[in-house]
């Protein structure tokens, strides 16, 4: 693991950059909020037209991909570990994904609420209970994994 980070309640854009190696366009976080060490947090995600894969999903009625949704948990349960840990990782990897489910589409317009429960934590592995909500309605649920680990 690399240089140590600061431990932290929030994280705006600039602090998600610095702790995710994501990028456009594939970053699914703008911000995280609520963090409570490893145990919690609510990732946010302005959902926009212009985002490139509205192009194909679907054209005249844009829908955010469901896949997204649970790579957005995902990221969310990173930047928790990273956090939680005060230690930077060269790689953040996705190691499950258990019990996912669609319940409404998400289009653009709509903001994403990642909220992410801890599960449990062996070593250098987690695992999180994510539901994502737009206007405090659920649209997906997941239990997803991840591993933080120098490549």
């Amino acid at each position: 693991m690399n240089k140590a980070v600061t431990r932290l309640e929030t994280a705006d854009i600039a602090v998600v950059l610095k702790m995710l190696p994501h990028r456009y366009p594939f970053l699914m976080i703008d911000r995280v909020i609520d963090i409570r060490g490893d145990e919690h947090g609510v990732g946010i995600k302005n959902v926009t037209i212009n985002e490139p894969h509205f192009q194909g999903h679907f054209p005249g009625n844009p829908v955010f991909p469901g896949v997204l949704l649970i790579e957005g948990m995902a990221q969310t349960a990173g930047l928790l570990c990273i956090a939680a840990t005060g230690v930077q990782p060269t790689s953040v990897f996705f190691l499950t994904i258990d019990g996912a489910k669609f319940r409404k589409p998400v289009r653009p317009g709509d903001q994403i609420e990642y909220h992410m429960e801890k599960i449990t934590r062996r070593k250098n592995m987690w695992w999180y209970r994510g539901e994502a909500k737009v206007g405090g309605e659920l649209v997906a649920e997941a239990r997803v994994g991840a591993l933080l680990a120098d490549a």
